[in-house]
C-alpha cells in the first residue's frame, strides 16, 4: 500500500505497511481501485453532459463513494467492494445512455476496466492503479494530481451532506467529474492543474454554501448557547461525527424514552441550532476530539453513533455498543440504514447510563455567521476604538501527532485585546478556556464544525466590506491545523479567495512537492507554523 492523504502519514512521507489511521493494506488497495473506477465514470459522465445525458444517481454516488475514502471513514473491505461493484454497474449503464445519444465512450483504462469477480482479483487490480502507478512523468505533476483529488474528496463530502438536506447544484457535481477525469488526461500540464486546484477551492465554497443553506433552513440559524460538559443521571446516547440529519432522527426517536442525548467531537456546535435545541433531552457535550475516542468511548455508559468521518478502530470494550451510519463502516460493527435507530435506542435502554448527576464546565457555541454579523456594528466599533486590535482564526483539524499543543499555547498567549475565532475539532485544544470578553464580545467565538467554514468566509468578507478593505488588509490572521481532505478543500478555497499569509501546521502535506510549495509561497506566502511566541511576534510586531 501507499497512502499519504492525511497529515499524520507515516514518517511524513506515506504509509506503506499499515495506515496510521488504522486502514489495512487490503482496504487501502480497494480504495485505490474505487478511486480509479470513479475517475473512469467521470470521463463518461462528462461526455454525457456534452450530449444532454445527466444522471443524478451517478453524480450523487460519485460523491458518496469519494466520501467513503476520506481518512477515518470506511474501513470495511466488503463495503468498499460493494462501492466498486456499483461503480462499474453505473459506468456501463451510463455508457449505454451516452452512446445512444451520440456521445463518445471509447475511453481506455479506468473507463473500460473489467472488474475481477473475486476480492483477490480486485486486490490485484488495485495494486496496479494506486498512487505509485500514477502516469504523470513529473513528481510535481503527480503531486498536483493528488492535491486535486484530495480537494475533490472534501468537496464531495460537503456535497453529500448538503444533498441529504435537499440542497444540490449540478455545477458542483460536474466539477467533481471534471477534476477526476482531468487526472487521466495526459495532455494537461502543471499550470492546468494549478488552475484546477484553485477552481476546486471556488467550487468548494459553493458546496459549503449549499450545506450552510441546508443546515440553517432546516434547523434555523445557530444562536449563542451555553453547553454543559457534565452529565445527567439516566440512560444516554453519544452522537459523534458531523451529520445533523442523523442527530435529528436520534432526537426524535428517543423523545419521551428517558434517554439523554450527548454530542461528541464536531457535533458540539449542533447545540446552537434552534430546532435541535427544542428537544429537552438533548443535554450536553461529552469528551473532546476524535483522536481521544478510545478513552472517551470506553468510559461512556451508553451506545455511540458515528455519523461521518473520524472513526478509529473500535476497542473490544465498546465494539458491541458502537454503531455507524452513512458512508462510515467498520467490519463487525452494526450499521444503521435509512435513519432507523431502533437498535441504538434498544441498546441505550439496556445499558446502565449515568448513575448520578455530574457537574462540569460549560462552553459557548453558536457564533456562526448570522450571530456574529448581528453584532458586526459593535465589533467594528470596538476595532475603531482600539479595544480590539486583532482577530485570529485558529481552526482546523485536531490530531494525535506531537506539535498540536502549539494551538493551545497560541490561544493562551494571544493578547487580551485580540479575539479568537475558531471552527472544526482543532478547537478542542482550547475550547473550554475562559478568555473573557471585550465590550461584551466574547474573546473566543466558536463558529461551528469544519462543515461551517462557509460562515467564517462570510464573516471575513462582511468585515472587509465594513472596513472598506480587502481580505488581506483586515486585522485578521489565519492559524490553521489540518488532518484530512475536507481541510485540503478549505485551504484551496482560501487560496481561491486570494487569502495570503496563512500559517499551516503542524506539518505540511506530503503530497505537496517542494516546487509546488514554492508556487504557494511565492503567490500566497503560505507558511508553516513555528512557535506560538515567534508567530505572535511576527503577526503583531
Amino acid at each position: 500500500m501507499f497512502c499519504f492523504q492525511c497529515e499524520q502519514t507515516a514518517k511524513g512521507t506515506g504509509c506503506t505497511t499499515f495506515g496510521v489511521c488504522g486502514k489495512s493494506p487490503e482496504v487501502a488497495t480497494l480504495q485505490d481501485l474505487l478511486i480509479y473506477t470513479l475517475r473512469g465514470i467521470s470521463q463518461i459522465a462528462l461526455e454525457g453532459r456534452k450530449v444532454g445525458v445527466k444522471d443524478e444517481e451517478t453524480d450523487l454516488f460519485i460523491s458518496e463513494a469519494l466520501f467513503a475514502t476520506l481518512t477515518n471513514v470506511n474501513f470495511n473491505p466488503d463495503n468498499i467492494i460493494a462501492y466498486i461493484t456499483k461503480a462499474a454497474e453505473l459506468r456501463e449503464s451510463l455508457k449505454t445512455k451516452v452512446k445512444a445519444a451520440g456521445g463518445k465512450t471509447d475511453f481506455h483504462g479506468a473507463a473500460d476496466l473489467v472488474l475481477e469477480k473475486t476480492k483477490e482479483g480486485m486486490l490485484k487490480q488495485g495494486k496496479q492503479v494506486g498512487i505509485k502507478s500514477d502516469s504523470a512523468d513529473n513528481p510535481d505533476l503527480q503531486g498536483l494530481h493528488w492535491l486535486l483529488i484530495y480537494g475533490i474528496k472534501g468537496v464531495a463530502a460537503y456535497a453529500y451532506h448538503a444533498y441529504r438536506l435537499g440542497k444540490s447544484d449540478d455545477k458542483v457535481f460536474e466539477f467533481i467529474e471534471q477534476g477526476l477525469a482531468a487526472t487521466l488526461d495526459k495532455s494537461l500540464g502543471i499550470n492546468d492543474f494549478v488552475g484546477l486546484a484553485l477552481k476546486c477551492g471556488g467550487v468548494n465554497i459553493r458546496a459549503m454554501e449549499l450545506l450552510d443553506a441546508g443546515n440553517t433552513e432546516t434547523y434555523g440559524n445557530p444562536v449563542p448557547t451555553t453547553v454543559p460538559l457534565g452529565t445527567k443521571k439516566g440512560k444516554a446516547i453519544l452522537v459523534s461525527g458531523h451529520d445533523l440529519k442523523d442527530l435529528e432522527a436520534i432526537l426524535k426517536q428517543t423523545e419521551g424514552k428517558g434517554i439523554y442525548v450527548y454530542t461528541h467531537g464536531e457535533m458540539l456546535p449542533t447545540h446552537g441550532y434552534p430546532k435541535l435545541k427544542k428537544y429537552a433531552h438533548f443535554y450536553g457535550h461529552y469528551g473532546t476530539a476524535w483522536q481521544n475516542q478510545h478513552r472517551e468511548f470506553a468510559a461512556f455508559p451508553g451506545p455511540i453513533v458515528m455519523t461521518t468521518n473520524c472513526l478509529q478502530r473500535p476497542q473490544d470494550i465498546y465494539t458491541g455498543s458502537i454503531f455507524t451510519s452513512g458512508p462510515v463502516s467498520w467490519p463487525g460493527v452494526a450499521h444503521i440504514a435509512d435513519e432507523d435507530f431502533t437498535l441504538v435506542v434498544q441498546k441505550a435502554l439496556a445499558m446502565p447510563g449515568f448513575t448520578e448527576d455530574k457537574e462540569g464546565k460549560t462552553v459557548m457555541v453558536g457564533f456562526a455567521r448570522n450571530a456574529v454579523l448581528g453584532v458586526a456594528g459593535a465589533v467594528v466599533d470596538a476595532v475603531k476604538k482600539g479595544h480590539i486590535k486583532h482577530f485570529f482564526l485558529v481552526g482546523g483539524c485536531d490530531g494525535a501527532k506531537p506539535g498540536r499543543s502549539y494551538y493551545t499555547e497560541f490561544v493562551e498567549k494571544a493578547p487580551k485585546d485580540t479575539v479568537v475565532l475558531t471552527l472544526a475539532c482543532g478547537k478542542f485544544r482550547f475550547f473550554d478556556k475562559d478568555l473573557g470578553a471585550i465590550d461584551g464580545i466574547p474573546r473566543l467565538l466558536d463558529i461551528g464544525q469544519c462543515n461551517d467554514a462557509y460562515s467564517a468566509v462570510v464573516i471575513a468578507q462582511a468585515l472587509a466590506k465594513a472596513f472598506g478593505v480587502g481580505l488581506n488588509e483586515l486585522p485578521l490572521s489565519l492559524i490553521l491545523s489540518w488532518y484530512e481532505q475536507k481541510a485540503v478543500a478549505i485551504l484551496l478555497s482560501l487560496l481561491y479567495l486570494g487569502v495570503k499569509n496563512i500559517r499551516l501546521g503542524p506539518s505540511l502535506p506530503a503530497f505537496i512537492t517542494p516546487n509546488v510549495l514554492k508556487v504557494l509561497v511565492d503567490n500566497f506566502n503560505i507558511m508553516p507554523t513555528k512557535t506560538a511566541d515567534e508567530d505572535l511576534k511576527a503577526i503583531l510586531g
